[in-house]
């Protein structure tokens, strides 16, 4: 394999230190760092750290490492100095073959099969209501992060877990059979996913109307002055009441544990109403899952999973690390490690959540046998995964040190939060029709695809608004809280999807432009303008981003990097002449480059689920 510029410039480095200063340049540490743009120059040495082994000042080891390697390192062309930072500029004889030996090339990129597995969890939604703007992020970042991931060389399971059962389902449920008079999604033309998640609101409405009456009878005001607070008005008392409420004395709230309870027991009037629902949800969020261009290697089901874990909780005793109560119930003491106590099994034999998290961890190992686990799950649940890989690590399982929690926080919209029960959740589906819809609203100034037909129009604004969406979201670093702005993210200037778009489409234009080129001229360019150096250098980055973006697990520097090199590429076609450069040569130079940044930003774009339209 040939050696990276880095590698390169370091060698160089170290031999100059053995050759100038009489010492062992091998065993050096050398730091290389990117030259800052307001400089001349694509890598930067910093010297400060051998001013002890040279015995000068910084600007001294600069010149002296810099005359070096220009004349015995046949890539660096020239150098300069700035304040003890040797700024080192690459020949463009190095540039202009790289360019035309890697990033021209299909898969330019991708690094070669590690033989590593990975498994990444993510949407993992439940089936009591559609995917919302909160799972829309979750998606992208889990997909983003499995295609990253791929693209570094591992081989990647897209999964998820469905909560499938508990007692927001049966809410549901119960809505249904109570109010639904037989409705179907058929018979009232609804989106079977909006159609279950329209009597989750209902259920929230019936119950919050029960409530209300419930406070005025003789047994609630009875309640209130037994248990309200000094001062406390009614109205404060009974929304702090209202979960107490449910599991007390409500008639829905008994209707339906009954029903969970009846799930449980396997009733089979029960478990059929369950799967008739479910599959409506499924059919559902398939749909959903289309329209965002994701899939998965394997689902797995709470119903199913929900009863795993135990035989992980007696090993756990047989080892010693964790502990019996006295009433029986099991539990881990990890405040040594700066956790709380956790209980892992109740009195009565069973399990908790976290009980089955351990059950489906071994699961997937065992499907898989990959030692990396990524959990795609908002930051809400921190402290949820820091147990659960603590309690992992001390039941020394084969992969526990390979797990990581993609955290991410919340999305907001610029009228501020979303809630469920109350209806008020942006839907996966009315976010990307409104998306599609600014872009159409958009198009309608521009007419640089009138001629295309109809369908293919409606194709591009597709493209248009999707790459809106995933871009806007993409963009923010994962553990950032944001807020998602539909007009805003369907801008063609700044930070967004259609501005990255628009670059490709302008590497696409050109050569339909030039017809039929030949490009073999390209191989004698010479005198790199600083934009195209720029480019260059840009694409030479391009795979080891790909790599520390998938192993961070951080989608959001491709996505700038993807920008970066669109902004580049805009300004470069605004200042500098293609089809009409000063000779020949130039000009196949300029369409390979073209070529070269629309091949890497499809790349880019592609790792990130978005599409790039030839027109727009």
């Amino acid at each position: 394999m040939e050696k990276t510029l880095p590698e390169i410039i370091e060698a160089g480095v170290k031999a100059a230190i053995t050759d100038l200063y009489q010492a062992d340049g091998s065993s050096q540490e050398i730091t290389l760092q990117s030259t800052r743009r307001e400089f001349e120059g694509e890598f930067t040495v910093v010297t400060f750290p051998l001013t002890r082994l040279a015995r000068k000042k910084p600007d001294e080891i600069a010149e002296e490492l810099g005359a070096y390697l220009k004349e015995k390192v046949a890539e660096i062309a020239d150098y300069n100095v700035i304040k003890g930072f040797l700024n080192l500029v690459i020949a463009d004889d190095y540039w202009r073959d790289f360019l035309l030996e890697a990033p021209i090339k299909e898969g330019y990129g991708s690094s070669p099969a590690n033989g590593e597995s990975v498994v990444v969890e993510f949407s993992s939604p439940n089936t009591n209501k559609p995917l919302h703007l909160g799972h829309v992020r979750n998606i992208l970042l889990g997909w983003s992060s499995a295609q990253m991931l791929s693209a570094a060389g591992y081989d990647v399971k897209k999964v998820q877990i469905i909560n499938d059962r508990g007692i927001a389902i049966c809410k549901s449920m119960l809505a249904w059979q109570r109010f639904g008079e037989g409705a179907t999604p058929e018979s009232t033309g609804t989106k079977p996913d909006h159609f279950v998640g329209d009597y989750y609101v209902l259920f929230e409405q019936k119950f919050q109307a029960e409530y209300k009456a419930w406070q005025e009878t003789a047994e609630g005001q009875e309640v209130f002055a037994k248990l309200g607070k000094e001062k406390q008005t009614p109205e404060a008392f009974f929304k702090g009441y209202a979960k107490k409420y449910f599991n007390d004395y409500s008639e829905l709230g008994a209707a339906a544990k009954n029903m969970l309870l009846q799930w449980e027991a396997g009733d089979a009037e029960t478990r059929a109403l369950w799967e008739k629902m479910n599959g409506w949800v499924y059919e559902g969020f398939e749909e959903t899952y289309q329209k965002l261009g994701v899939s998965f290697d394997k689902l797995y089901y709470e119903s199913n999973t929900y009863v795993l874990g135990k035989d992980m909780v007696e090993l756990g005793l047989e080892k010693g690390v964790f502990q019996k109560r006295e009433d029986g119930s099991v539990f881990a003491d990890l405040t040594d490690a700066k956790l709380s106590e956790k209980t892992l099994m109740r009195a009565d034999g069973t399990s908790i959540y976290i009980t089955q998290d351990l059950g489906t961890a071994r699961l997937r190992y065992d499907d898989f046998g990959a030692k990396r686990m990524i959990y795609t799950v908002a930051d809400e649940q921190n402290h949820h995964f820091a147990t659960l890989f603590e309690l992992l690590k001390r039941l020394e399982e084969p992969y526990a040190n390979g797990l990581y929690h993609l955290s991410y926080g919340m999305v907001d919209l610029p009228s501020g939060r979303m809630k469920s029960r109350e209806g008020t959740v942006v839907d996966a589906d009315d976010l990307m029709k409104e998306v599609i819809h600014e872009a159409r609203l958009m198009s309608q100034e521009r007419a640089a695809t009138s001629e295309l037909s109809q369908e293919e129009q409606d194709e591009i604004i597709r493209q248009i608004g999707m790459s809106a969406l995933k871009f806007h979201i993409i963009k923010v670093g994962p553990q950032k809280r944001m807020t998602f702005d539909p007009k805003e993210s369907v801008d063609m200037q700044g930070q967004t999807g259609p501005y990255v778009q628009n670059a490709y489409v302008r590497t696409r234009a050109v050569w339909r432009k030039a017809g039929n080129p030949d490009v073999s001229l390209a191989k004698n360019y010479t005198g790199l303008a600083p934009a195209e150096r720029e480019l260059v250098n840009q694409l030479y980055a391009f795979p080891g981003l790909v790599k520390t973006a998938a192993e961070s697990y951080d989608p959001s520097l491709v996505a700038m990097f993807c920008y970066d090199l669109a902004k580049s590429l805009h300004k470069f076609w605004h200042d500098h002449s293609i089809l009409s450069a000063e000779s020949p040569e130039a000009i196949a130079f300029r369409l390979q480059l073209c070529k070269a940044v629309g091949n890497t930003l499809q790349k880019g774009m592609g790792l990130l689920g978005i599409e790039v339209p030839e027109r727009m």
